[in-house]
C-alpha cells in the first residue's frame, strides 16, 4: 500500500483582489501558514498563472515551482474546470457559460469552443512542464439538459451526444498521452460525465484511452445518493486525483436529490465544510490507501453555511487527521509459522 499526500488546498475559492489572495506568492504563503503542503491552481485565473506561458516556457514553470517552494508548498495539479466545461456546451447554456470564456470569444460559440480546447491543451503541456502527473478538468455537457427522460428524448440523442463529446476530447486525450499527463475528469452533475455509468460510456467512446481518468470527489456522489466508497473499489485504477469535499443529503417530505431550485442553505443536498457534512471520510481514506492511491488529498471548499476562512483553517487539520501512514508489515507477522511444503501439508492433514 501507499500513503496519500497532503493536506493540499484548491485555490479557486480563495483567490481574490486583496492580499494575501491576489498573488501566487502570497496565497501560497497563506496556505502554508494554515498547514497545507500543496496547492492546486485554477488554470483560468491569471492572478496565479498564465497557462499559455506555462505551456511555452519551462523557465516560467520552474519560477512558479520555486515560488511555491519558497513559501513552503508544492503545486499538486492544474485545474481547468471552466475551460473544460466550454469544450462542449449545449446551446441552452450559451449565455450562462459565456462568462467562463475570455472576453474576445464571448458571444461566438465556435470561437469559444476553439479557445477552450487550446486552454485545456495548454494546461496539459504546462502540467508536463511543471513535472505534474495529473490535470483536473470537466467534460462539458451536450446531453445534460436531457438527463431525466421526460418528456421522452428523441431516439439516439444520448448516443449522438457521447459520440460528439468523444470526438472533441479524443485529440485532447492524445495530447495528454504525448506529454505523459492524466486527464482527470471531475464527475459532476451539470457535466455529461457525472457518475460511473456516464464515465464508462465516455471511456468506451474514446477507445478506453489510457489518459482518460477520474478526479474523485465524494460530495457529488453523496448528493446523488451513490455508493461513493464502493465507487473506489470499482474505479480505483482510474482515480488519479482527489478532492476532499464534504456534503450532506437530508431528505425531507418536501425535497430529495432534485432540490436545486431552492437556495443552497435550504436544499436537501448541500455542500458543507469538512466534518460538517455526512460523508464518511475515514472509509474513503482507508479504501484509497488499500488501492494504493498516492496522489494528493486536496481540500475543495464549498459550504452553504460556514465562512470560507474557517473552512480553510479547519480543513488542513481535518485532512491531516485522516491521512493514513500505511503499514509496511502485517499485524500478525510476530507469529512465525514458517513456510514449507511440509508445514502446509501438516496444516491440511495431507502429510
Amino acid at each position: 500500500m501507499k500513503t496519500i499526500k497532503g493536506p493540499a488546498i484548491y485555490l479557486a475559492q480563495f483567490v481574490g483582489d486583496k492580499a494575501p489572495f491576489n498573488t501566487f506568492k502570497d496565497i501560497c504563503g497563506w496556505a502554508a501558514s494554515l498547514g497545507y503542503k500543496g496547492v492546486q491552481i485554477p488554470a483560468w485565473d491569471t492572478r496565479l498563472i498564465d497557462v499559455t506561458k506555462a505551456a511555452e516556457s519551462k523557465t516560467y514553470c520552474d519560477e512558479l515551482k520555486g515560488t511555491a517552494a519558497e513559501q513552503g508548498v508544492e503545486i499538486t495539479e492544474l485545474a481547468s474546470h471552466l475551460q473544460g466545461q466550454l469544450v462542449a456546451v449545449n446551446p441552452a447554456f450559451d449565455d450562462a457559460l459565456d462568462a467562463f470564456a475570455a472576453p474576445h470569444v464571448r458571444g461566438n460559440p465556435k470561437a469559444r469552443q476553439e479557445w477552450a480546447v487550446q486552454q485545456v491543451q495548454a494546461s496539459a503541456i504546462a502540467s508536463r512542464n511543471l513535472g505534474l502527473k495529473s490535470h483536473v478538468t470537466f467534460s462539458g455537457a451536450l446531453a445534460w439538459p436531457f438527463f431525466y427522460p421526460w418528456p421522452p428524448r428523441p431516439a439516439g440523442l444520448i448516443e449522438a451526444a457521447f459520440d460528439e463529446l468523444a470526438r472533441r476530447w479524443k485529440p485532447i486525450l492524445d495530447l495528454h498521452e504525448e506529454h505523459g499527463v492524466d486527464a482527470c475528469f471531475e464527475l459532476h452533475p451539470g457535466e455529461d460525465l457525472f457518475d460511473g455509468t456516464t464515465f464508462e460510456r465516455f471511456l468506451e467512446k474514446v477507445g478506453n484511452h489510457n489518459r482518460c481518468c477520474i478526479a474523485y470527489d465524494p460530495s457529488h456522489f453523496r448528493l446523488q445518493n451513490l455508493d461513493y466508497v464502493g465507487f473506489i473499489d470499482v474505479y480505483h485504477e482510474k482515480i488519479k486525483a482527489f478532492h476532499v469535499k464534504d456534503a450532506e443529503l437530508r431528505s425531507t417530505p418536501k425535497q430529495g436529490v432534485y432540490s436545486g431550485f431552492s437556495d443552497w442553505p435550504d436544499r436537501a443536498g448541500r455542500f458543507r465544510s469538512l466534518g460538517d457534512g455526512d460523508v464518511d471520510f475515514r472509509s474513503i481514506f482507508s479504501q484509497l490507501s488499500v488501492h494504493n492511491f498516492d496522489g494528493w488529498a486536496v481540500l475543495e471548499w464549498e459550504c452553504a453555511i460556514k465562512d470560507r476562512m474557517d473552512g480553510a483553517r479547519e480543513g488542513a487539520k481535518f485532512i491531516s487527521d485522516h491521512l493514513i501512514k500505511v503499514s509496511q508489515t502485517n499485524f500478525d507477522d510476530f507469529i512465525d509459522q514458517g513456510a514449507s511444503d511440509k508445514a502446509v501439508k501438516r496444516a491440511l492433514g495431507l502429510s
